[in-house]
């Protein structure tokens, strides 16, 4: 009876142990490859920067030079549903020649994909016309909804030069729903949620653009002063 109890105990122990190390291999597992999938997403929006903004066209440091869009009087309710569900720690890159900004670069997130949320930035010059637009992560049906990839279609290449009076503002909308944008065959929803998200994100740049550039001044005023 005690070498029966014995072994039980002992196989319960190693059952136990066995449990302990799988699930700390699992969550090991999750971690990396949580870290995987964001460091892979930074990747394609660094990426995805210089193809809005050449680096001919900009001689600061583009990746740093950002603006948070979480502070006081930009994070608010109204201009959460303008950018879409972005990061709480999102910010805003700009984009400057001989020290003057010319381009913001938003993120934006629109949240009426097919399949998920489609993540994109979206250039904005100072004039409020569109410097350009590119999807950095999305889950849209391949050979269907896929196509707002730059790489993969034209499509995306479309909104450059763009702004909320070319074409007038209730005409940014796909030919379906009586807008000037073209859908893919066989998949509409996809291009219509970009194309609203992205007219969302010039209203949100008409609000408040000046104030982040004006930020953004600030910001670097006060790292060259300190540098000094």
């Amino acid at each position: 009876m005690n070498e029966l109890l014995l072994s039980i105990r002992k196989n319960a122990i190693g059952l136990g142990l066995f449990a302990i190390v799988t699930a700390g291999s699992i969550g090991i597992a999750q971690v990396a490859t949580k870290d995987s999938i964001e460091k892979n997403i930074q990747i394609a929006q660094a990426k995805a920067l210089h193809e809005i903004v050449p680096e001919s066209e900009y001689d600061n440091d583009l990746l740093n030079d950002t603006v948070a869009l979480a502070y006081d009087g930009i994070h608010s309710e109204l201009n959460v549903r303008l950018l879409g569900p972005i990061a709480d720690d999102a910010v805003a890159y700009i984009a400057r020649k001989d020290g003057k900004a010319h381009t913001v670069i938003l993120p934006v997130t629109a949240p009426d994909g097919y399949t998920a949320n489609i993540d994109m930035i979206v250039g904005i010059k100072l004039d409020g016309s569109l410097a350009g637009v590119r999807v950095v992560n999305h889950k849209e049906t391949p050979g269907l909804g896929d196509k707002v990839e730059a790489k993969k279609h034209p499509w995306i290449l479309q909104f450059s030069g763009l702004s909320l009076t070319e074409p007038k503002e209730d005409e940014w909308a796909v030919k379906k729903d009586g807008g000037e944008f073209d859908q893919f065959t066989g998949a509409t929803i996809t291009p219509r949620a970009v194309v609203r998200s992205v007219r969302l994100a010039l209203n949100f740049f008409q609000k408040h653009g000046k104030d982040i550039v004006e930020r953004s001044n600030e910001t670097k005023q006060e790292v060259t002063a300190h540098g000094e």
